[in-house]
Order: C-alpha cells, then structure tokens, then sequence
C-alpha cells in the first residue's frame, strides 16, 4: 500500500509540475546585431483617423493632433465631412449658381501643414445644395445622397482642387491622396445611392480632378468589410478610368456593421486572424487583377467599429493593435487607426471621460494604453532585425542603439454570450504567462543606458484606475491630474550597464496577458 502510494504521489507532483510549466512556457527572443532584415515597414504611421473636418477647428483639437504627430509620427490625417454644410464650402445662388467658400477648409489644412502632416482628403459628403436628397448620417448630418447634379459635383472637385493647387503648389498636392466617398457599400447607412452611382461618383471626380494635374494621386472605394475592390478596378480598365489607389476598412467585430449612435452591442471577433487576414485577402484580390501592383490603403481600421466599445480604453487594446499590425507584414501601404481623439461627435457630445470612444486620447488628453501602441513603435529604429518571434520587433538605429518592443496577445473575452461593453468595463486583472527571455548577441561593447517600458494591466492604464475611481461622469482637475501622472509613460527601469566583447545581452521578464514592453538600449 505504502508503494502504491508513493507512486500515485510521484505522478500527481510530475503531474503538477507539468501544467505548471504548460502554464507559463519560458518565450524566448533570441536576436543577432549583424543580421538585418531590411528597412522597418511603417505603415502603422502613415496616416491616421479624424472624425469630422469641423472638429479639426478646435483648439483642443489642434493640440492632440500636433502631440500625436510630435510622439507618435503620424504622416497624414484622414476625416470626414470635408464637404458637409458646416465647413461652407458650397451653395447656390438664387439662379441655380454655384458658389464656393474654402475659408474653414482653409485653416484646417493650414494647420495639418503648419505640424508637418499631410491631409489624406476623402471626399464627402454631399453639400445639402448639390443633394438629391435629404437623408444625413450621425449627429452632424452628414448627407449621404448623390449629387442632383454630377456636372455640379466634377465642377466643386476640380474647384477645390484647382484651390489646393493655388494655395500649396502642385509638388505638395501630389503628395495627397484623394479618396471619393466613405463606404458606400453600407447602403442606406453611408450612401443611399447603388454601386452603379457610386462609382458614376468616383468617374466624375477623378476626371475633375486629373483635369487639374494628371500626377494627383485618386483611389477608393473605401467600402467596409474590403468590399468592392475587383469591381472598382474592373469599372476603371472597362471605362478607361485613372486609379491609383484601393482603400477600405476592416474592424475586429463579429456583428453588426453600423452603430451610428453608439447603442449597439459589439463581440470581439475570436478568431487570431481578424482584421489582419481581410489585409492580406485585400492584397491576394488586388494581385489576381489586371492592376496587381496597385497600393492598398486600409483608411479605418480598429477592434471595434462603434464609438461606444469600452475595448477602446482597455489596456488589451495596446497588445491588440500591435498583432494585427505585425500580423499584415507588407500587404498594406498603410494602415489608419480609427481614430486619434475622443473629440468624435458621430453620436453627438459624449458625456463621460471613458466611454468606449475610438480615440488614442480621451477628452482630456489623458494617453490611453492604444497610445502607447504607437509611441513605442515610433521608438523603433529605422533597420529591423531578424526575429522569429510572431509578437515583437527588434531593431537598431544608425548609432547602433538597439529597441525591442515585445508583447503578449491573449483573446480574454468569453464569446458571443457576453457584450464588450459588459466585458471590458470591467476591473480585469492579467493573468501570468510565465517568462520572457530575450539573447542578443554581436551587441557592440560599450556602456549602454537600459531603458524599459510597459503597458498592461494597471501599468499606463487609465481605464482601470479611473474604475477605481468610481467611474465618475465628470473629471475633477486634481482626478485629471491623477489619471495623467498614472498613464505618462514613464521607464519603469532605467540603468546603466555593460556589454563586454563576446558575450550576448540577456533580459528576462515576467510578463502577463496582454502586457507590452518596449526594451531600449542607448549606446553610451
């Protein structure tokens, strides 16, 4: 009895010790200095999302627009609403004339220059006097009808265009990209038109605006779901048409396809490839064509497509878009993150500080973990390494200065029987998945400065510590000062140390569900 017994305690410790290593397996990245993979791909900050044109004249507005590009280096700028009433830029007279106003366009794209930013212009939506009808979408009406005239529409496109031209010279304009409509697919959502007029829209607009210099650069369809895009480039060979671009969106949500007001309950997609898999099929579309080399353009993209998805101010949103960005590789030419402020009025005013908006930063600039995403990759040295690791990048600068920026991606989310917005507004605490180790060796010897930062579960996360807080409607100062101060990013480690000849730089980290670190070594 005494021998069955200690053999069944043998097996139950082996066995013990066995899920525990099953748990929490060691990851190990191991890196060589002199190995280069090539150039470091940045889509990830090619261009970045806007709600509306009209928002982007507000102060608060203009201020975390030029602190993102400052932090996160943001290229261009994509928005809506260029063309609705609000920026003025059409009417006509009594006779039928039509007369154009840039002035608010004007100081918009001053101000996008001024910060060294570039617009991604989408055209839309329809001025309420070139409407042919009255249907609008979200809370600043946007019309999302034809024009009652297309002849009327070319001439305001080549107007504005030919005022683009005047105003910044035609070396810079051939810097932009002009994207006609916003996801007419979704019918009668964003385009209460059929495919046939949509794309008898874009014929107009891309004569109107090659007319005004045949260099500028005219895409689309900027359908949801990647929709459309063999049909876009069938009717422009069929019709002779210019194309220099597809663009369109993905979002990582399994139902629905509009929230236009923010009501509707949303479900992480489970599956690893969302998003990232629609990227990569847009590019296998786009080969099979008679334009195979055409650039791809993903002008949304996020988790989740409604303003009101807690998952947006979770610290899982950080570890998210950092996979599905290493995820796309080289399918896309960039990659818009929807969007960068929570100055977003598609529903109208939020009325809280956290409520799920889309933005890298809330209301009151407080950084969120998804800003962080950004920040750290823009860290990221120009030449990256050669790494098989699927969830970290690793790369060097031209003072030899050495960034590893590594995470965990985990799908915590139960399913489809539960809401983000019951799941993510919870206090959601990380479990462990063991050790990180990374090996570099061939690292150049010298005295370096060690630095490293996190994003995690109560590390640069605003979300759970304004949960603490009681989730209060509205911020105190001193509660805005508190949330800054808990999510500025600062080095959770900093320290100077050695790198003898000959012998590899080694780091080891405890690492949790969905933590982010960026590890830097500065050459002393």
């Amino acid at each position: 009895m005494e021998k069955h017994f200690k053999t069944i305690l043998v097996i139950l410790i082996g066995l013990c010790i066995s899920n525990i290593f099953a748990q929490s397996p060691e990851r190990i990245i191991n890196l060589d200095f002199n190995k280069v993979k090539g150039p470091l791909n940045t889509k990830f900050n090619e261009c970045v999302g806007a709600g509306r044109a009209n928002e982007g004249l507000r102060a608060d507005w203009q201020q975390q627009l030029a602190y993102v590009k400052k932090e996160c280096g943001f290229k261009y700028i994509r928005m809506h609403g260029l063309l609705t009433d609000d920026m003025g830029v059409y009417r006509e007279d009594r006779n039928g004339k039509p007369e154009y106003n840039y002035q608010y366009v004007d100081v918009l794209f001053d101000f996008i220059l001024s910060i060294g930013m570039k617009p991604f212009v989408e055209l839309g939506f329809m001025p309420e006097a070139l409407a042919s009808g009255r249907e609008t979408i979200f809370w600043w009406r946007g019309n999302v009808t034809p024009p009652k005239d297309y002849k009327k529409w070319e001439e305001l496109i080549r107007n504005l265009t030919l005022h683009f031209t005047e105003r910044y010279g035609a070396d810079e304009v051939k810097t932009w990209y002009f994207e006609v409509w916003n996801e007419p697919n979704l019918t009668p959502g964003f385009w209460t038109g059929t495919q046939e007029e949509y794309f008898k829209l874009y014929q107009y607009s891309v004569n109107a605006i090659k007319s005004v210099n045949k260099e500028f650069k005219v895409g689309g369809p900027a359908t949801a779901g990647a929709a459309w895009e063999i049909e876009m480039i069938e009717f422009c060979k069929e019709n002779n048409l210019p194309i220099d671009f597809i663009s369109t969106h993905a979002y990582g949500v399994k139902q629905g396809y509009l929230d236009e007001f923010g009501n509707s309950g949303t479900v992480l997609d489970q599956n690893p490839m969302s998003v990232s898999q629609d990227v990569l099929n847009s590019r296998n579309e786009i080969a099979s064509t008679s334009m195979p080399n055409l650039e791809l353009h993903y002008t949304e993209w996020s988790s989740s497509y409604t303003p009101a998805d807690p998952i947006h101010d979770s610290y899982h949103e950080a570890a998210y878009i950092l996979q599905k960005l290493k995820q796309v590789g080289n399918a896309a030419q960039s990659m818009s993150y929807w969007v960068f402020t929570d100055i977003f009025e598609e529903p109208g005013p939020r009325f809280t500080p956290f409520h799920g908006g889309f933005g890298l930063l809330n209301y009151q600039a407080i950084n969120k973990p998804a800003f962080y995403s950004y920040q750290f990759m823009n860290k990221l040295g120009k030449t990256e390494l050669v790494n098989n690791d699927a969830s970290s990048w690793a790369c060097k600068d031209e003072k030899g200065n050495v960034q590893v920026l590594l995470w965990d991606f985990t799908i915590t989310h139960p399913g489809d029987s539960v809401n983000n917005q019951v799941y993510y507004i919870r206090d959601l605490p990380a479990k462990s998945k063991g050790k990180v180790k990374i090996n570099i060796s061939e690292i150049p010897a010298g005295s370096y400065i060690l630095e490293i930062y996190k994003v995690g579960y109560r590390a640069n996360d605003p979300y759970t510590a304004y949960y603490d807080m009681g989730r209060p409607n509205q911020l105190t100062k001193e509660q805005v000062l508190k949330l800054k101060k808990l999510s500025d990013g600062s080095a959770i480690s900093n320290e100077k140390i050695l790198v003898k000849t000959n012998v590899p730089f080694q780091k080891e980290l405890d690492i949790r569900e969905n933590d982010v670190f960026l590890i830097t070594m500065k050459k002393q």
